[in-house]
């Protein structure tokens, strides 16, 4: 059936008691993903150990899960739009299952790499749903209280990913070592996939767009060749394929814009919509994105390294170091969208710049000064200054950077704020090999293990209070006075992804 002929969507009906197992079954793989984020850096040492995998492989591990996701996000939208969300729902959570069964039971690191991939292609079909689902069986009136139930998701998911991946990883259940990190995803996948098929209703969009599968194509290619030589130039001595990948990235992107503009003119149905980056506050909130990922990428990657192969600390140790982090976020957050932003504007998101940059900063400054017995309560400052900074940016960055696009475009902007997001944290992840591992000899002696991984801490967290400045700079071109809600098409991808971000 063409996508101009998919009948519209049932009204959503207050007295079925059915939409609020619906409900929690979608809030369920909401909290499935949300915490598959962050439950995998706290075990990444620990893989690394096990499964001998080389530096370049476990940086695959993240951003390969990252890069698909972002791949896939806007299809994965689309695809429910056309076919059916709760179809395309089922098929996600389904693949996302199946796929964390492949990661928990992988042999090597490459079946691992290839299977986190695959995760994160069935999140970017499952993750897009979640939101939309709920429009079409919540009435308007009752949907603040689900919303309501989502912030709280949120900071269950920021405080549980790490906890659980580090008490999951200590236990070594069943002499599984980390594998129940993955593991624990089945039963819940399964439950979701047998109930959701039952409770929850299918809609559709009256008027879906068509899919770009080209766009897709063309988007994951220049990613690949950017991303690749990045994490495995440094393993093998920078060769010229690299230099020459990573220029040839910058000829598809080219391609990418051109083949846009034709599909545009043609059927109206491109994965980009150029005419958006005529907006001169939408631009700058997508470099704002990108740039946002490519700290966050860094960071959290080079966190758990430092904390756990620099400073020795256990699984456990360093998940609990990390709760203060996303308790300032959580709590920042809200403060951000009801109270700071209704009143200051702009100048809320360029104040969590500046706070995360000092944030970044006194860390540096931290580590250095008590070196190699610095302790979980030194961090906590640290830690709580840049937990704040970034809660005053992730919850109103999308509304800000919406403010001024026209409201048929909603939709497409938000998908594609979310894509840069992603694919930033995904080129971030892909970077560490060059401002972290860059630094540090190959050949260590154990006793130089420690200090090498604190100096490439540091000099890793020079990179990313740089990337906080270039953000304070960029956020001058979004408005002074950012819209608090953007309603139609793209309210569900904002939301969802907000979350994400929230617990990245």
């Amino acid at each position: 059936m063409n996508s101009t002929d998919t009948p519209q969507a049932p009204q959503p009906v207050e007295g079925d008691r059915r939409r609020w197992f619906a409900l929690a079954i979608v809030m369920t793989a909401a909290f499935m993903d949300l915490v598959d984020v962050t439950i995998v850096n706290i075990a990444i040492p620990s893989i690394r150990r096990d499964e001998g995998a080389t530096f370049s492989q476990i940086q695959w591990i993240t951003a390969g899960y990252a890069l698909a996701f972002a791949a896939g996000l806007v299809t994965g939208g689309r695809l429910g739009d056309i076919h059916g969300r709760k179809r395309v729902f089922l098929i996600g959570i389904g693949g996302f299952t199946l796929a964390s069964a492949l990661c928990g039971f992988a042999v090597n690191p490459e079946m691992l790499v290839a299977s986190r991939i695959l995760q994160g292609a069935m999140a970017a079909l499952m993750v897009p749903q979640v939101l939309s689902i709920v429009h079409a069986t919540f009435p308007p009136h009752e949907r603040g209280k689900v919303f309501g139930l989502f912030g709280a998701i949120v900071g269950l998911g920021a405080v549980s990913g790490p906890l659980l991946g580090a008490l999951l990883t200590e236990w070594n259940l069943f002499g599984l070592e980390w594998r129940p990190i993955f593991l624990i995803n089945l039963p819940v996948g399964i439950a979701g996939l047998v109930l959701g098929s039952r409770f929850i209703t299918e809609s559709k969009a009256p008027r879906a767009l068509k899919l770009d599968l080209v766009g897709v194509a063309l988007v994951t290619l220049g990613l690949l060749m950017l991303i690749y030589p990045l994490t495995r130039g440094r393993e093998l001595g920078w060769p010229l394929w690299g230099y020459v990948s990573m220029a040839g990235a910058l000829v598809v992107f080219g391609a990418l814009v051109a083949y846009e503009r034709v599909k545009g003119a043609r059927d109206g149905s491109p994965l980009i919509e150029l005419s958006l980056f005529k907006v001169k506050s939408f631009a700058a909130g997508i470099a704002v994105q990108t740039v946002f990922g490519v700290g966050l990428g860094v960071f959290f990657l080079v966190w758990t390294l430092y904390m756990q192969e620099g400073l020795g600390w256990s699984a456990l140790r360093a998940g609990l170091t990390g709760v203060p982090f996303s308790v300032a976020v959580s709590a920042a957050a809200g403060m951000s969208v009801q109270l700071l932003v209704p009143r200051y504007g702009r100048k809320v998101l360029q104040a969590g710049a500046l706070v995360m940059a000092v944030g970044v900063l006194l860390y540096i400054w931290e580590s250095e000064r008590y070196g190699m017995g610095i302790t979980s309560w030194q961090m906590a400052l640290p830690l709580v200054v840049m937990g704040v900074g970034m809660g005053l940016i992730v919850a109103p960055l999308t509304d800000a950077v919406l403010s001024e696009v026209p409201r048929e475009h909603a939709g497409s902007a938000s998908g594609l704020i979310n894509t840069v997001q992603q694919m930033g944290n995904a080129l971030g992840l892909g970077l560490v090999s060059v401002v972290f591992f860059g630094v540090i000899d190959e050949r260590l002696a154990p006793a130089e293990v420690g200090p090498a991984f604190a100096d490439g801490f540091q000099h890793a967290l020079g990179y990313v209070a740089a990337v906080m400045g270039a953000i304070f700079l960029l956020m001058f071109a979004l408005p002074k006075r950012p819209a608090q809600h953007v309603e139609g098409a793209g309210e569900a991808p904002v939301a969802v992804e907000k979350e994400r971000e929230l617990v990245a």
